[in-house]
Order: C-alpha cells, then structure tokens, then sequence
C-alpha cells in the first residue's frame, strides 16, 4: 500500500471510531425512551462498531508500518486479527440481544415515545449507510480487509436499523407489542450470520488461505497477455498481507537468455499485474531456462535452438499453474 494510501485509510477509521460512537450515545437515548428490545438490539451493534472502530484504527495503524527485522513481511496481519475481533464482538453482541427479545416475549413490556424512537434510529441510518459506503470504496481502492469489514459492518447495522424503524411503526400503529421482539429475534440471525462470515474471512486470511476468484482472474489475465518467451508458468501462488499481495512463481523463459534478458521478462509479467491490481503487489520470481520437451509448447517463432516444431498453447489455468511441475504435452499413442 502507499503512503498516501495509508493515511487516507488511517483518516477514515478515524471517522468511523469518532461517528460510531456518537450513534450509539444517540441509540441509547431512543433505547431508554422506548424500551424497545429491537432498538437495543441496534445499540449493541452500534458498542460493537464503536469497538471494533478502535481496533480497526489501531490495526490499520500497524498494518502501515514499514516492515522489520521482526516483520519482514510487513504487519498486515493485524488488519485480519482486527476483522476477527470485531466478528466476534457481532456475535456476543447477537447472543445477548437473543436472550433480551426471548426474556420479553414471555414478559412483555409496554412501550414508550416511539415517535421519538422513530427518527433518532432513523437519523443513525442515514449516517451510517453513507459512512459504509465511503470505507468499502476505499477499501477496495487500497486493499484494506479491515477498512472494507467496517464498513459492510456499518452497511449491515443500517439494515438492521432499517428492520428496526419497520418493527417500530407497526408496534405504534397496532399496539402489537410482541412484535418488538419478533423483529428483534430476526435482527439477531442476521448479526450472527454476519458474525460467521467476517470471522470466516479474517481466518481465511490468517490461515493464508488461497483466494480461489482473485487467482482465477489474475492467471486469465496473464494467460490472455503471455509473450512468446513466456514459455511456462507454474508453481504461482498468491499471498494477502494486510493490502499487500506477495506473489510467489516460476516463469520459464528460453534457456539462451542472460540474466538481464531473462530479468526483463519477469519485469514484464510484473508490470503486466501492477497495470490491472495496483501497485500494492511484492514478486518473487524464479526463472527457469526451457527444456527440449517443452519446444513443441513453446510459440517463439525465431528461436535459434529448437529441437522439435510448435504443436499446441496449453491454456495456463488455475490447475495447471498451480501445480509445481512444468507442462508438457502427453506422449502420443
């Protein structure tokens, strides 16, 4: 990630820290105004935002720090320890909210201003879509897993507060008040789902478990781009480090290259991957000289050493680069 990168994320979090906590001092108010079991169910969301705010903040502020002796790869793991963390406060936060809405359907309560309740819930979602959309844009942009979860978490809180401010309305037209946690019951399946699913991908992460879509389409594109001394590409993989990729490989070139031919084509390759996935990306390319049996895959049409004529291109795949062996085609008969 850059520099600029950084601070444009460490900026945001900061926001996201600052506003999370101002909607949950405002969902408080509307929870002990109403006694909803539903808006409380939204203010313990909104404790989890305001927390995991600051741990992302925290990890962000790790993850931008240059690598050590002890890092040598960096400190972007933090950003997957921060999902974790806040993962896990979603589903604590969604367990307690699912005691609350059982507790008051066997003891239902009244309820109270919930015209008041009404608009500052509705307040806190307008803010919060538009703060979510503002991370996940960003995140993507610079590669950040915690900047992205905070804000699908700010998303999906609006969601919830959307569910919430229907459960209102009709608890204040019919006076229906186990409704209030009905709705609060269905909002607590939805923080435990996404409880599941961010702690699914920050241990993913943390496991450097292989992301089988960006592998997909970062081998189409090499293949769709291959030069003719591109002779073979195996053993690739792919490695997240908070924003950075690391992308280890094997790239077979003819064996007659010297070291600074065979260099540039590996600055090729990269060049080619940073133009479409950005600069964040750290190579680790071995070169490998061709063998005799790889001529009849090889497309290089002035090669000056050739021991048998081009048969056929194997499409490079996510099965076949994969692998660490170099292709070659299956004897005949």
């Amino acid at each position: 990630m850059t520099t600029q990168g950084s601070r444009q994320n460490l900026k945001i979090q900061k926001w996201v820290a600052a506003v999370s906590l101002l909607l949950l001092i405002v969902k408080s108010i509307a929870y002990f105004s109403t006694h909803s079991v539903a808006v409380l169910t939204d203010a313990l969301e909104s404790i989890a935002n305001v927390a995991a705010g600051f741990i992302g903040l925290y990890s962000l502020y790790l993850a931008a720090q240059p690598r050590d002796e002890n890092h040598p790869y960096g400190h972007g793991k933090a950003e997957f320890l921060s999902a974790a963390v806040e993962g896990t406060l979603i589903g604590i936060a969604g367990l307690v909210v699912l005691y609350k809405a059982i507790d008051q359907l066997i003891h239902p309560q009244l309820l109270h201003k919930l015209d008041l309740g009404i608009i500052l819930v509705a307040a806190t979602a307008v803010v919060n879509y538009a703060l979510g959309s503002i991370c996940i844009a960003t995140g993507k942009k610079n590669h950040s897993i915690a900047l992205e979860v905070s804000g699908r978490h700010l998303q999906t809180d609006t969601y919830s507060t959307i569910a919430v401010i229907i459960g209102l309305v009709l608890v204040f037209f019919t006076k229906i008040f186990w409704l209030d946690s009905v709705v609060a019951i269905l909002l607590t399946i939805l923080l435990l789902r996404t409880s599941y699913t961010i702690l699914r991908r920050s241990i993913a992460g943390i496991m450097d478990e292989a992301d089988q879509q960006l592998l997909r389409q970062m081998i189409a594109h090499i293949n769709k781009n291959r030069l003719e001394n591109w002779i073979d590409l195996h053993n690739f993989r792919v490695i997240k480090y908070g924003s950075v990729l690391h992308i280890d490989c094997h790239l077979t070139v003819p064996w007659y290259l010297n070291v600074a031919e065979a260099h540039h084509e590996i600055d090729q390759l990269a060049a080619l991957i940073r133009n479409e996935y950005g600069e964040s990306i750290e190579f680790f390319v071995h070169s490998d000289g061709c063998k005799p049996f790889q001529c009849p895959l090889c497309r290089k049409q002035d090669c000056p050493v050739r021991k048998a004529p081009f048969e056929k291109t194997i499409p490079w795949t996510l099965n076949n680069v994969l692998q660490n062996q170099r292709h070659q085609l299956k004897a005949k008969g």
